[in-house]
């Protein structure tokens, strides 16, 4: 996949430039240590033909967050960093986007803390992270990182070895993605999206503790809530759910996703009748802007 040509334009330390002349200094301590924070948002082109971000102001509160989580110096100011966004957008002529804001920090070989962090704001056109069919999904031999040891509820760019390497093993077996459990055996999300799972006309969810609560998880529960579908948080084991009804991931770069099986077990309820399927078609409404018929 090609991410940039020669004309691509992204924002960085204030100013727009080239992708292909952007620097970074190889002494970065964000190079070194995985020390950056992250954001993916998406951009789409709606009904109205418009270019609209979607959850901007979410996303980037989230980046924010995690930046100070970490102790990352932030200085960004929310409209700034949405208008620099919609800016990059335009100079590059797309609209459905993927888009990737970074906070890393300078050249620190020390683990001592930075007084200055750098910025930067990328965009491309990416379809759905987990394609578009049925995912057939393998239970990870890799456990979520545990709590105590990571501000999980921070994106934090270094913590995404541990999804690649789910990954990685999941389709090195002959699937399309991995489950991974937390610590307890309890089961948490995937190595970048959440996961809800249908039994008797409910869905469940993990509760936070182990899990990034993400900004599409948000927007389910919200289309739940719309929807009158019952939705419960708790603690689940693999057992639970591979019993269950049907299973779908979520997140900004998936969107909404279902599961064609988990393992050897193969999900009973056909997709278009699934609740996820109803909640995948509302999602596709609300960030194109699409207009009741």
């Amino acid at each position: 996949m090609n991410y940039y040509n020669n004309d691509t334009i992204l924002y960085h330390n204030g100013a727009f430039e080239k992708a292909s002349e952007a620097k970074m200094d190889l002494y970065s301590q964000s190079l070194h240590y995985g020390y950056s924070v992250f954001e993916g948002i998406r951009s789409y082109k709606t009904e109205s033909g418009e270019t609209k971000i979607f959850k901007p102001n979410a996303h980037f509160e989230r980046l924010k967050i995690s930046a100070e989580s970490v102790n990352l110096p932030y200085t960004y100011d929310l409209q700034e960093l949405i208008d620099a966004t919609y800016e990059v957008l335009k100079r590059n002529e797309i609209q459905d986007a993927y888009i990737r804001p970074v906070v890393y920090a300078p050249a620190n070989m020390s683990f001592a803390p930075n007084t200055i962090s750098h910025l930067f704001i990328e965009t491309w056109v990416m379809a759905p992270f987990l394609g578009e069919k049925l995912l057939r999904v393998m239970t990870s031999s890799f456990q979520r990182p545990n709590p105590k040891a990571f501000k999980i509820h921070a994106k934090v760019a270094g913590h995404y070895v541990n999804s690649i390497l789910a990954s990685q093993e999941a389709k090195a077996n002959g699937f399309d993605e991995a489950l991974l459990l937390d610590i307890n055996d309890h089961i948490a999300e995937g190595p970048g999206s959440n996961i809800f799972f249908e039994k008797d006309g409910v869905l469940h969810t993990p509760q936070p503790g182990y899990i990034l609560s993400g900004i599409t998880k948000a927007t389910v529960l919200e289309i739940c809530g719309q929807l009158n579908i019952r939705v419960v948080e708790g603690e689940y084991t693999i057992d639970q759910l591979k019993a269950a009804d049907s299973v779908f991931y979520c997140g900004t770069a998936a969107e909404v996703i279902g599961w064609e099986s988990l393992d050897d077990t193969v999900y009973p309820i056909s997709w278009p009748d699934a609740l996820g399927s109803k909640i995948q078609k509302a999602y596709s409404d609300l960030v194109h802007e699409k207009l009741p018929s």
